[in-house]
């Protein structure tokens, strides 16, 4: 990939999942397994119909998002759960990293990569919030 950054230019798609497979790499390996079978997927903004559902009137509001049964949730006697699928949305989170300056792209990448990780697993905001802050 290209420095995209270095040019003055954003990161296209293609430069951001680029980003987000580099950020899953660096992850430790024990919870790189645990994510299993997480789909990833890089899009500009999230549908219309996921800011409606989640209550989000702004389309900058939302940097990522799990879809999915958590690992804490499934049962090997119900249906058989779909894909989880971790969404990571480009123009939001280029927002936010223009916005707060402190942190390279790579970090909130990772940072949002990780969250929406954590909700795989079966994690709450509260709980994933608390434990980043045990990390600092």
């Amino acid at each position: 990939m290209s420095d995209p950054i270095s040019w003055g230019r954003a990161p296209s798609l293609e430069d951001f999942a680029a980003l987000a497979e580099r950020a899953f790499a660096a992850l430790p390996d024990g919870f790189r397994r645990l994510a299993g079978e997480v789909v990833f997927r890089i899009d500009d903004f999230p549908p219309d119909d996921v800011l409606d559902d989640l209550g989000i009137e702004d389309a900058f509001g939302l940097t990522g998002l799990y879809s999915g049964v958590s690992l804490a949730e499934r049962s090997s006697f119900g249906p058989e759960a779909g894909p989880s699928r971790v969404f990571l949305y480009r123009r939001p989170i280029l927002d936010e990293w223009a916005e707060r300056g402190e942190v390279t792209l790579e970090e909130l990448v990772t940072h949002v990569l990780v969250h929406e990780i954590g909700h795989h697993f079966g994690l709450s905001d509260a709980q994933i919030d608390a434990i980043e802050a045990a990390a600092e």
